[in-house]
């Protein structure tokens, strides 16, 4: 046992100092340390104490196991550092096996030894702490690596705390550990960041040695670039309205043929089914159109992505004023959405066709802060009062074309128009929830300016 080795060489001893007195003898930067009134026990002394408090005779907080260094070290860790603490607790893996617990400076070079590390790699906090880290190894006489501090990776409008995090989980403020707005690696796969894009961040910010925050943006566009190459294309309405093809055939289907992926051939090609009823998005219909809107409205003519020229020739409201279905005219000599006579359409929307759409539950997410560094909060308020309340939102009712019944967790996705996004793990097969990874532009970034 290595504690017992250092007893042995007189380089550690058993003190019944409290916390506090331990504490307040360790002086200052400014002043030294006082040496505690045991710091002279013999060896033989030590051993048996320290025997003692592994068979546990002793209470919480009486004894505790000291490295001997030096008390006036203007180094405080090398003030004497506690080694072994006294806690009569159950561990979570070992039970009741064991009632004395190292301290993490002294754990931290053992086991990086024993797991034969070459190099430790820690962030700028630890670099005080290296030279006990150093002394530790070379009292023992072990293998002995290196440790190299760098900067700790901070992301822009998150925290990348363990404690913090802990907290938002224990706190329900998040679902758990993998909740999609955790900066967690099963939060980032949940939320259906692929691993490319998170070694592409890497290899973009590199290391330092100076603390910053990284721009989250900076990670969301490493996300658009990969699944921009990986992502299927396909067609989802988020907020539906309804067109009848008031000229189509009642009955009729179509099957048309759509590029899985137009950035990469391999993908090859999907059939998609066209009615005489489809949904769109309500913001893509607007009846009195400004002349910049390049979508439908009365008497103006837009293109069906992968179908047909469509027309609205008449709108359908509710008793409380409101559109709720647009009847429209489709020009059959149009299909694969072009034309011969070389009239131009600006507009091109996405669609799904009613009798084939899929239900499902679609999970936007923004930042959970609405602060730029949440790890430092203003002064009088906790780091949680700065959680984005708006930062999931859930729809329900949106209409996805019926290949999305067969995705599979892992699929990456882009929903034409609308973002990137992936199947989310609690879905069923009768209750489909997809995640909304990113979108297609850097919204956010607009939003604040």
């Amino acid at each position: 046992m290595y504690a017992v080795q250092l007893i042995q060489l007189d380089k550690a001893y058993i003190d019944d100092q409290t916390p506090d007195e331990i504490s307040e003898s360790r002086g200052s930067l400014k002043s030294p340390g006082t040496e505690s009134p045991f710091r002279n026990r013999t060896v033989k002394e030590n051993l048996q104490l320290f025997k003692d408090m592994r068979g546990g005779k002793f209470q919480n907080e009486e004894k505790v196991l000291r490295a001997k260094i030096d008390m006036s070290s203007p180094n405080l860790n090398f003030r004497d550092p506690i080694m072994y603490r006294i806690l009569h607790e159950s561990h979570h893996r070992t039970g009741d096996t064991w009632c004395i617990y190292p301290m993490y400076d002294w754990a931290h070079g053992l086991e990086d030894s024993i797991e034969e590390i070459t190099h430790s790699i820690c962030t700028l906090e630890f670099q005080d702490h290296r030279p006990l880290y150093d002394w530790f190894l070379d009292q023992l006489d072990v293998h002995h690596p290196q440790q190299i501090e760098f900067a700790r990776l901070n992301l822009s409008y998150t925290i990348l705390s363990k404690r913090m995090l802990k907290q938002l989980v224990d706190e329900s403020h998040v679902s758990g550990w993998d909740d999609p707005r955790m900066p967690t690696i099963s939060g980032f796969r949940r939320k259906g960041y692929s691993p490319e894009s998170i070694r592409e961040l890497c290899d973009r910010v590199g290391v330092a040695r100076r603390d910053g925050i990284i721009d989250i943006a900076l990670l969301e566009n490493c996300v658009r670039k990969d699944l921009n190459k990986s992502s299927q294309r396909v067609m989802a309405v988020l907020d539906p309205l309804k067109v009848v093809i008031t000229n189509y055939p009642e009955n009729q289907v179509e099957n048309l043929e759509a590029d899985n992926n137009p950035e990469n051939e391999a993908d090859g090609k999907r059939i998609i089914s066209f009615s005489r009823e489809l949904w769109i998005e309500k913001s893509d219909f607007m009846e009195d159109a400004p002349k910049k809107f390049f979508r439908l409205s009365e008497r103006r003519e837009v293109r069906l992505k992968h179908a047909y020229y469509i027309t609205c020739n008449k709108v359908i409201k509710n008793e409380n004023d409101e559109v709720v279905e647009l009847h429209c005219s489709y020009d059959p000599k149009t299909k694969g959405g072009w034309s011969d006579d070389g009239r131009r359409v600006k507009g091109t929307l996405h669609w799904v066709s009613i009798p084939h759409a899929v239900d499902a539950e679609i999970h936007q997410y923004e930042h959970l802060f609405n602060v730029e560094n949440p790890n430092k909060p203003k002064e009088g308020i906790s780091f949680t009062d700065n959680i984005n309340p708006n930062s999931l939102h859930i729809i329900n009712g949106c209409k996805l074309e019926s290949s999305l019944k067969n995705a599979k967790l892992g699929n990456y996705f882009q929903f034409l128009r609308n973002g990137y996004y992936c199947l989310d793990k609690d879905s069923t097969l009768n209750g489909l929830i997809f995640n909304r990874t990113a979108t297609l532009r850097d919204t956010w970034g607009k939003k604040n300016k």
